[in-house]
């Protein structure tokens, strides 16, 4: 009797040691699996080596967290706070590698706002002391979405943006530009496609070819001089 009770002890004790190392080594097993897919490195490309340095610094906090885990919302939320990015595209290298392209967006303007800035096609202002473009100026206190929607309006008429000069911007949310032959045109608030249009044809009209301004701001009245 006491020899069984003997070996029932050595067959549970030795049960117990197969459960433990069993648990040891899955432990280890997952340990390993969530340290091999551990980022280890951010590649960043598609502008400035000194630019892709500093994003890739504000995205020092993803190193050696779990690939699967980490969240592209939450990568876009640190891309976006750079005004010079245009487009983005991220994408997981398994098992621990995060791409990151980046499509810097195009200079259209500059402004002086406490300084001189860019303005982007994304409407967001890039300070860039070192930019020599020949771009159009930007004067009054607009947002994006008042430029944006202008230049929509541009972009739909047959005028070109690249043929302005200045555009000046009031707080009713009236436009006047000044082309690059120095011709001022006084938009009205709307209808702005049909008045850059006709602008557009006054300008190429032979008969006002020694004109200088074009005043379409009241409905049905045109003043030229």
């Amino acid at each position: 009797m006491h020899q069984s009770t003997d070996k029932n002890k050595k067959i549970i004790i030795y049960l117990l040691f197969l459960f433990i190392l069993s648990t040891t080594s899955a432990k280890f097993k997952n340990d390993q699996n969530t340290l091999s897919s551990s980022v280890s490195k951010i590649n960043i490309t598609g502008l400035s080596e000194r630019k892709n340095l500093e994003i890739s610094d504000n995205l020092n906090n993803f190193l050696y967290e779990s690939i699967f885990v980490i969240s592209k919302d939450e990568i876009k939320k640190i891309l976006e706070k750079h005004n010079i990015i245009q487009e983005f595209s991220i994408k997981k290298i398994y098992p621990s590698t995060l791409n990151i392209e980046i499509k810097p967006t195009k200079f259209i303007a500059r402004v002086f706002n406490n300084g001189q800035y860019l303005v982007g096609a994304n409407g967001k202002l890039i300070e860039d002391k070192n930019n020599n473009e020949l771009l159009p100026y930007i004067f009054g206190e607009f947002n994006s979405l008042d430029f944006l929607s202008f230049k929509q309006n541009i972009e739909k008429s047959i005028f070109s943006f690249s043929n302005l000069k200045t555009l000046y911007f009031f707080p009713s949310g009236r436009w006047d530009i000044l082309t690059d032959n120095d011709i001022l045109i006084r938009l009205p608030q709307e209808h702005i496609v049909a008045s850059l249009n006709l602008s557009k044809k006054l300008i190429n009209n032979d008969n006002f070819k020694d004109n200088k301004f074009i005043d379409l701001r009241v409905k049905n009245h045109l003043v030229i001089k």
